[in-house]
Formats: structure tokens, C-alpha cells, sequence
């Protein structure tokens, strides 16, 4: 069986991670890397085998493309590769209106493009969310609590970053209990720029304007850059007529590591499925390993 040949879009933290999953998974390829032109030293670099440019039509016959890449970017990036012809799987990390008027977007230009967008294929959204909906199904009436950390956000990193006046930040989620946060972003501010004045411009932007806010200035983020991170999903409900039901979901992990291996599973997924939007809830979860369904019964079941 001939190999899925996908592009990794973005060579930053996931990009790199996506990378090293793509290498090691028997039923894909790496088609090439895709950046900015002044960000693809590093990438260059590395020595890839592959083709590294500013431009997808450098590569040959891709078959999906792992959107590595701040959320922020997808909605515009996504529907103009799947006008291209390729297919779609990004991380877009922001929940709730912006998330389904994305896949309500998507689904309307792939279906155009006969091509498929796998959105919120991370570890939240994404692999959280199949737990959250399994548990759901098992207990449907109770409280689902979702505690992140402690760890660093990539996702609220990069927004942090794109206010003016902070010229780098890190994110750090502490959970403080039934579904609540914190965020302590540490920035290095511009010259003339005030904690205050930042702390101020962080709280208006929905990343961070639904959650406690910490912010703490420091002259240097490199000694405290760790990509751990780490979530706990607890749901306490009944099935049927039965109470007390208690399911807790619990790990830790490199945050690029899990997000580049959870998209790998998404392009699996996107080469078998019909043309449209899809996140991980709509996927059988068959479609994102690479065994056969009758090989999925024997091994998995």
C-alpha cells in the first residue's frame, strides 16, 4: 500500500515534534516543511531529506497538510490549502463559537474542494474531547470538570506574545480545582512599556479574559521554558438511575510531542473519510490508527 505523503506547515515547537511522528509512523511520508522564508534556517538546518521552502508548490503530490501553526492563523491558512487540493488537519485550540464557526467554514470549502479538514485535533480540543464525550455517554446527567496543568500553554504563549509591547511571553496554566485556572504569563516587555500597560492589554484578549490573571516580568525567558504540561478530567454523574458514578482521566506530557502525535492521527484519518470538517468526535476512532478494522478487533477490543 502506497504511503500518505503529508506536509508539516510551521516548523516551531509542534512543527518539529509532527516531524519526528511522522518519521516513525510506517503508514506516512514527509512531503516537505513549510515556513516563512525567514524562519526556515532552522529547518534548513536540520538537514531534512525533504524539501524545505516558503511555499507549498515546491512539493510534490501532498496529500494532507499538519497545520502547525498559531490558531490564530488556521481560519485563513486551512480554506486556502484545501482550495490548493490538499487536505487539513490543524490544532486550533480556542473552544466554543469560534470553534464551530470554523468547522462550519471548512466544511463548506472542502466539501467544495472534495478534500477533508480534520480541526481541534490536539490534545485540548481533541483527544480530551473523546474523553469528555465518552464520559458523557456512560454518565449523561452529572459534572465534567476539566483541570489543565500545571504546565506551559503553547497556544496562550503565542497570543501573549502577539500584544504589542511584550516581545516574549510563556503561559503557565495552574489549575486551581473544578474546572478553574489560573494564568501566570511571564513576559519580556518592550522598551518604554509598563507591566501594568501589558498585564492590562493581556486581559482583554480572549485567551486570557476568562480566567485569573498573573503577570510577572523577567529579563529572560530561557530558563524557564518547559513544554510539560498535564490535565485530569473528572466527571461525577449516574447511568441510569444509578448516582455516584466517579471517572477520573488523568496525564502528563510534552505538550508538542502529544499535539504533533494526535495530528499525525488526524491525516491517517483524513485520507479514509469522506470530503467535509470533521474534529476527533466525528472520527471513528479506527480511521486514526493505521491497523486494519478487522486487526483493530483483535488487538484493541
Amino acid at each position: 500500500m502506497s504511503k500518505s505523503r503529508v506536509a508539516v506547515i510551521g516548523y516551531g515547537h509542534v512543527g518539529k515534534a509532527a516531524v519526528g511522528a511522522l518519521a516513525v509512523a510506517g503508514d506516512m511520508e514527509l512531503a516537505g516543511v513549510i515556513d516563512r522564508a525567514d524562519a526556515l534556517a532552522e529547518a534548513q538546518r536540520a538537514h531534512l531529506d525533504v524539501p524545505v521552502s516558503d511555499r507549498l508548490s515546491d512539493l510534490d503530490d501532498v496529500d494532507a497538510a499538519l497545520l502547525c501553526v498559531p490558531s490564530r492563523a488556521v481560519p485563513v491558512l486551512a480554506p486556502d490549502l484545501l482550495r490548493q487540493g490538499v487536505s487539513t488537519v490543524d490544532c486550533f485550540d480556542i473552544h466554543g463559537r469560534a470553534l464551530a464557526d470554523l468547522k462550519e467554514q471548512l466544511g463548506a470549502v472542502a466539501c467544495e474542494a472534495g478534500r477533508v479538514a480534520v480541526t481541534a485535533c490536539g490534545w485540548d480540543p481533541g483527544i480530551d474531547s473523546l474523553i469528555r464525550g465518552l464520559l458523557l455517554a456512560v454518565a449523561p446527567r452529572g459534572l465534567t470538570y476539566t483541570n489543565h496543568g500545571p504546565g506551559v500553554s503553547l497556544g496562550h504563549s503565542v497570543a501573549a506574545r502577539a500584544v504589542p509591547g511584550i516581545r516574549d511571553a510563556m503561559s503557565v496554566t495552574v489549575p486551581l480545582g473544578s474546572g478553574l485556572h489560573r494564568r501566570v504569563v511571564y513576559v519580556v516587555l518592550e522598551p518604554g512599556v509598563s507591566l501594568v500597560e501589558a498585564a492590562e492589554r493581556l486581559r482583554k484578549d480572549d485567551y486570557f479574559s476568562h480566567d485569573e490573571l498573573q503577570v510577572i516580568e523577567v529579563p529572560d525567558l530561557r530558563d524557564l521554558m518547559d513544554v510539560g504540561h498535564g490535565v485530569v478530567v473528572e466527571r461525577k454523574g449516574a447511568s441510569g438511575q444509578a448516582d455516584n458514578q466517579l471517572f477520573r482521566f488523568e496525564a502528563r506530557i510534552n505538550n508538542p510531542a502529544l499535539t504533533a502525535q494526535v495530528m499525525v492521527a488526524g491525516a491517517r484519518a483524513a485520507c479514509r473519510l469522506s470530503p467535509g470538517a470533521y474534529t476527533l468526535l466525528d472520527i471513528p476512532v479506527g480511521y486514526l490508527l493505521p491497523c486494519a478494522p478487522g486487526e483493530l478487533v483483535r488487538t484493541v477490543v
